[in-house]
């Protein structure tokens, strides 16, 4: 069995309790410690084999895959795997190969910066929608057209943006859209290394984000949010609000006793 584990977002103490029970039984361990932290290694087996995949090629990962036909692999990737995981082409490997695999979700960095900047990212009548992208960079062919972020700027809701910010004044022009996007006081996010032990936020707008991402310094391990829902401040929620009304519970009238001590 191959289990593909989301490793979170950096602090060992995330992962959940399938991805501990998946290491723990391990044979095999592939991880890369350019993005997961070795602290999650704490919970593989002593006896496992640990391979770092920081240097290897996709040929090179499964070539362990195949030297291990009838052991219990464990592949860790960073944050969660549904984003930017690189794991599609490992299953279209083990259903070409016939090999059985699992995958276990991880918290994602999305909800690790959301924590860090203490913001629900939709917020009843001002964001519903959080829009997940990045700029091409050295891989602009994988982008489809239409997919930029100068396109989804004039939503102006949520976005969160990955893997862009050594691209500064690129990221911040196609958020401002020559004007069909985000105003410039639009508040923003530079989350860097959310969870780690040197995590930190700098609290911006769309347009100073250039200059605080340049005065950060961070390249990698950056996720960028922008929208109106950071500025906090939330309408009440219908879910939770006594006029309100679904199939757990029944509206309370104003001078209703339900709920109350008896």
């Amino acid at each position: 069995m191959i289990s593909f584990v989301g490793a979170g977002p950096g602090a060992a103490d995330l992962l959940t309790v399938r991805a501990v029970a998946r290491l723990s039984a391990a044979d095999v361990v592939v991880w890369a410690s350019s993005l997961v932290p070795d602290g999650v290694l704490a919970y593989a087996s002593p006896s496992a084999v640990v391979h770092d995949s920081a240097g290897m090629t996709f040929e090179d990962v499964v070539a362990l895959y195949e030297a291990a036909p009838s052991a219990s692999i464990v592949r860790l990737h960073s944050g969660d795997l549904a984003l930017y995981s690189a794991l599609q082409e490992q299953i279209d490997w083990c259903l070409a190969h016939e090999r059985e695999f699992e995958i276990v979700p991880g918290v994602g960095s999305m909800a690790a910066a959301s924590a860090l900047v203490a913001r629900e990212l939709t917020m009843p009548g001002v964001a519903q929608t959080v829009i997940a992208t990045r700029l091409p960079g050295r891989t602009a062919a994988s982008m489809p057209a239409g997919e930029t972020v100068a396109a989804f700027a004039p939503h102006r809701t949520t976005m969160a943006v990955y893997l862009s910010a050594a691209r500064a004044q690129q990221l911040q022009d196609e958020l401002l859209a020559d004007g069909a996007g985000y105003s410039p006081d639009t508040p923003a996010a530079v989350v860097v290394r959310a969870t780690w032990p040197d995590e930190r936020v700098v609290l911006t707008t769309v347009g100073s984000l250039a200059d605080a991402l340049r005065s950060d310094g961070a390249r990698v391990t950056v996720l960028v949010l922008v929208g109106p829902a950071l500025a906090g401040a939330a309408p009440r929620c219908q879910l939770y609000d006594p006029r309100y009304a679904h199939g757990h519970r029944r509206r309370s009238l104003p001078g209703s006793t339900q709920g109350r001590p008896r």
